[in-house]
């Protein structure tokens, strides 16, 4: 392979990015700002974020769980904010003796309380899963932020925001869903 084709996959993919970075941006604006004002007001009220995800989006999870409680840009104060998708010997049991299904919502009837917030990364939306992780979010009290892309799938009934990304490719809605998530972070850290 020549340089120039290596180059021009690269160049493609950076187009296709932009493109769809473009569309989001113009077509989910009162998205962003519903997304942005659940985190703002779980994270000024003291109360807790919860993430998952499946795959690639439960590595968003985790690294944006500890984005809140480290830090992102700025030096202050920790946030409260957990991952569900880390602790294996609790997803194995949970998986073992309930069904994967339940892994997450599990969790959450266990740890969230009204006021909390559950931030769903699914690019499908239609994860058995995350659809009871959400559903236990509800009858906890607690709110639901999803990111999500296609059509958001059965996800989007069941969150308060939905943030779908207009794209079929997963990876594209990946990528996009932590720009977002990042803007929403630092946007966060300024207030505190």
């Amino acid at each position: 392979m020549s340089g120039n084709a290596d180059s021009g996959s690269v160049v493609r993919a950076l187009r296709e990015l932009s493109d769809t970075a473009l569309a989001s941006a113009a077509a989910l604006e009162a998205e962003f700002a519903g997304a942005a004002e659940l985190m703002r007001a779980t994270v000024t009220a003291g109360r807790t974020l919860f993430f998952c995800g499946n795959g690639g989006s439960a590595a968003d999870a985790q690294h944006l769980a500890t984005e809140y409680v480290v830090r992102y840009m700025r030096a202050r104060r920790a946030v409260a904010a957990i991952a569900l998708t880390t602790d294996t010997s609790l997803l194995t049991a949970a998986a073992n003796d309930l069904g994967f299904e339940q892994i997450f919502a599990r969790q959450v009837e266990a740890l969230a309380r009204p006021g909390d917030l559950l931030v769903i990364h699914s690019t499908s939306g239609d994860s058995p899963n995350v659809l009871r992780a959400a559903e236990a979010a509800r009858r906890v009290g607690a709110k639901v932020l999803a990111f999500s892309a296609r059509s958001g799938g059965s996800l989007k009934a069941l969150a308060d925001v939905c943030v779908v990304i207009p794209t079929q490719r997963t990876d594209r809605a990946q990528e996009l869903h932590l720009c977002i998530e990042h803007a929403i972070c630092e946007l966060i850290e300024r207030e505190l």
